[in-house]
């Protein structure tokens, strides 16, 4: 290595390290190790890269023959290295040297060597990572930085949530916000232990970090250095676990010696939400001095709680989070953002993230006859991909109950079991595309993830797609990330990378699993989805549909623009097979995710499908459904009784600790609450519970072990009188709930949201049917107790059900009593709970 002066570079061209490679050699199969094809790399003094690589060639050659991988500066300001000191890296890093300067190696490898010779670090502690911040990013560690500055004397207030889409980036946008705040001591706690590669891997790679420690997992925590930054990472698996005698496990008993800046609450919605978590890490006693820690009193010092949710619809409807404590970005924030960019001198930062697309299909008769529940005229995706450990008089180890059928369901993805019609339409413009036989699709969808219902169905599936009639898919690697086979977290997504491989462009992969990597992992070549399980919750849908939208680009050399990103996946499907239950979750999913009262249900829906099209395959057309549409099909076949339960739901009614503490601030409403017969001494028995349970957590904080008989089974008898009391609420307080339909039948307003029900000019009207003044009703809402986004949905399925009957049955000015008699009839029992009860 030669060392010249600064004065010396600065008057000279600066000398670039470069590689390439040749279309005879770019496919070439490693000898050491997984990988295709070869890189020359090579040093040179000229401006221009390709003049010196030009001349490596014969001039004869018509066109130019070589693809230009990587060009870097060979000097770290103080020192200039040549080819050969990159060569010495890359066989360090055991890339294998081919001949002369040609090397088993990608440019990330390159990359690699030449950063360790500019820094000057051992190869192991190269950090590979440099990007920055895009503009809602910045936007976010903006927004929370002025709030927590704000709101530094207490840490009850000092809460803020992000509800941020999955692949927002919310590891490296965090830890920029703990560097903005200056922040020395990071706690990140979830339900989710498989995020932990992410937090870790953004930490110890990207360059900004540098000097950050990471704890997590078996750390020993005696080497923790408090001179430098400490990030903490933990799961509530572990943390609220126990030793063998009843304890907690010593390295927890270490958090409560530090006193940490923020609290990270990763995947808040997975269950940092219930009792128990909150007990753990919210305390009354923050302040408590670290010596007079005790196991009995466990003081988790805490200065700020920042919340992590992709999907927190729970801290949203129940009111846990006021509009200033919330920062948003949303799939649809995302790809307006894409669309709309006009900077020209800048690269946009959101063009390799992938337009997502969901493709429903309606089975044949044929396919889905048996697993259709009747009740609610779904398919039942559980009862069709049910699958059992065979004996051993069969050929296979796991096998489907319904194989037969499941077979036919493989031929149809590949276009081989089309109904009639769809046949009939050979070449028209009509045809459904069909995952694996449309070209566009079979191209896109290399590597595809299935989620099934269970670890037996996995099993089944795999061993079913290498039957030899299944032979179409043995280009295919299959692996199963399922059961206690596939190990535990991260350790899951090992064999899918290997599947894979260094190049995705030229290996193809279906992974299948049943709950394992669909959170905290990034795997950019996943580009398809097949949700053959039934998922019912939102919240749990798109987590896992948006494993897909990781974008996947890869480094290349434009002869004009030098370095940019080529973009291989600007798209990624799901594809669903419960037509209902999908529709339905998308309903629910874009107006529950957007708040903001004053838009209708109807134009959150328009908003989200102008980004996120979707195409409803019924029959042997393939249609593009709009809001109006899309919202029709939904309640296609909705039945009366069906639409009473959603108002019979308790989810629509919040009786958490801190909804009820807030009724408690309200004596004014109590007191009319308290008139009602099945509400007496309602103030009295909330602080009774407030109570016994700030109680039952000290009885809870000593061993199991060392607890008496007394002991436990007063834990046990205190447990079941807080449920019972809660459950008893909850159902007198769905009583008032469900009269709100009732309500709206009455009236001649056509209601869309529950803001409409409650601002509409007939308050006594209200009150005689509910038995609650339309203040009150309001007040309910606005302290949580009722739910207002569900209900919400429910209004304006109830309004697009009556408008369907009176249109198709009878006009608006006859007898409404003929109407919908049905749907009021499954209240008649309740009508008279209602007026024997309040």
């Amino acid at each position: 290595m030669t060392i010249v002066s600064n004065s010396s570079i600065q008057s000279l061209t600066v000398p670039k390290i470069y590689a390439y490679t040749t279309y005879e050699f770019e496919n070439t199969k490693w000898v050491g190790g997984k990988g295709n094809g070869l890189l020359k790399v090579g040093f040179t003094t000229r401006d221009d890269v390709e003049v010196r690589i030009k001349e490596q060639f014969p001039t004869a050659m018509p066109s130019k023959a070589w693809i230009l991988k990587l060009v870097r500066e060979a000097t770290n300001g103080k020192t200039v290295f040549t080819d050969r000191d990159v060569h010495k890296k890359l066989l360090e890093m055991g890339r294998r040297n081919v001949n002369g300067e040609w090397f088993e190696c990608n440019a990330e490898d390159v990359n690699i060597a030449i950063q360790a010779l500019q820094s000057g670090e051992p190869l192991k502690k190269v950090r590979k990572l440099n990007f920055r911040l895009r503009p809602e990013q910045e936007f976010a560690v903006k927004k929370t930085s002025v709030f927590f500055q704000n709101n530094k004397s207490s840490s009850k207030n000092s809460r803020f949530l992000w509800n941020a889409k999955m692949r927002f980036g919310k590891t490296f946008t965090t830890y920029k916000l703990a560097e903005k705040m200056k922040w020395q001591r990071i706690l990140i706690l979830t339900w989710k232990p498989a995020v932990v590669d992410s937090w870790e891997n953004d930490l110890l790679n990207h360059s900004d970090f540098t000097g950050w420690q990471f704890i997590g997992g078996r750390t020993d925590t005696t080497i923790i250095d408090k001179s430098k930054p400490i990030v903490w990472f933990g799961s509530f698996q572990d943390v609220l676990g126990k030793t063998k005698d009843g304890k907690r496990k010593p390295k927890i008993n270490e958090l409560a010696k530090l006193k940490w800046d923020v609290l990270v609450l990763d995947e808040y919605h997975f269950g940092a939400w219930n009792e128990n978590s909150k007990n753990f890490y919210l305390t009354d006693n923050n302040e408590v001095d670290s010596a007079e820690f005790s196991e009995e009193d466990f003081p988790l010092m805490v200065s700020h709680y920042l919340y992590l949710s992709g999907t927190p619809f729970r801290a949203l409807s129940t009111g846990e989070f006021i509009e200033d404590q919330v920062y948003s970005w949303t799939y649809s924030d995302e790809q307006e953002a894409k669309r709309g960019w006009q900077d020209s001198t800048k690269p946009n930062p959101y063009q390799a993230l992938p337009q997502m697309s969901l493709l429903t299909y309606k089975l044949p008769e044929d396919i889905r006859n048996f697993a259709e529940q009747n009740d609610e005229n779904e398919f039942d995706l559980n009862e069709f991909f049910k699958a059992e450990k065979s004996d051993f008089s069969k050929p296979r180890k796991y096998s489907f109950i319904h194989e037969g059928e499941v077979q036919k369901w493989l031929n149809l993805i590949r276009g081989q079991h089309l109904p009639y019609d769809a046949r009939l339409s050979g070449a028209s413009k009509n045809r459904p595309p069909i995952p694996f036989e449309d070209l566009r699709l079979l191209g896109a969808l290399r590597h595809t993830l299935w989620y099934l219902p269970s670890v037996a169905a996995c099993y089944a599936m795999a061993e079913l797609l290498k039957d030899a009639a299944n032979s179409f898919f043995s280009e295919y690697s299959i692996v199963v990330a399922a059961g206690s086979e596939a190990g535990i977290g991260v350790k899951a997504l090992k064999p899918v990378r290997e599947a894979i491989g260094i190049d995705g462009t030229k290996t193809r992969s279906i992974t299948l699993t049943c709950s394992k990597l669909n959170t905290g992992v990034t795997v950019p070549e996943w580009s398809g989805i097949l949700m053959l399980s039934n998922i019912s919750t939102p919240e749990t849908y798109f987590q896992t549909a948006f494993r897909v939208q990781s974008p996947w680009a890869v480094k290349g050399m434009d002869p004009i623009k030098g370095e940019i990103d080529f973009i291989i996946k600007p798209n990624c499907y799901i594809f669903d097979f419960a037509p209902n239950r999908a529709l339905r979750l998308i309903s629910e999913y874009a107006s529950q995710l957007d708040t903001d009262p004053k838009i209708s249900n109807k134009t959150k829906l328009d908003n989200f499908l102008n980004y996120l099209p979707v195409l409803c395959y019924n029959g042997f057309l393939m249609q593009e459904m709009k809001a109006e549409s899309l919202l029709d099909f939904v309640l296609t076949g909705t039945s009366s009784n069906l639409l009473a339960r959603t108002w019979q739901s308790k989810r629509l009614v919040n009786v958490t600790n801190a909804v009820l503490a807030k009724l408690l601030e309200h004596p004014d409403l109590l007191a009319r609450l308290e008139k009602f017969e099945a509400f007496k001494k309602l103030g009295k028995n909330l602080e009774k519970t407030i109570s016994s349970e700030k109680a039952l957590k000290k009885l809870k904080t000593k061993p199991e072990s060392e607890r008496t008989k007394i002991e436990k089974q007063k834990i046990s008898d205190e447990e079941k009188s807080i449920r019972s009391f809660r459950e008893k609420l909850q159902e007198k307080l769905v009583l008032f709930a469900s009269r709100v339909p009732i309500f709206m039948y009455l009236t001649d307003y056509r209601e869309e949201t529950l803001k409409d029900v409650i601002t509409k000019l007939e308050p006594e009207l209200f009150e005689k049917v509910t038995n609650l003044s339309v203040l009150d009703f309001e007040l309910l809402c606005d302290i949580g107790i009722f739910n207002v986004s569900i209900m919400d949905s429910a209004v304006y399925q109830f309004r697009r059900f009556e408008d369907a009957s009176l249109n198709y049955i009878y006009p608006r000015n006859e007898s409404q009593s003929q109407v919908i008699g049905g749907f009021l009839d499954s209240y008649a029992s309740r009508d008279a709970v209602i007026r024997g009860e309040i």
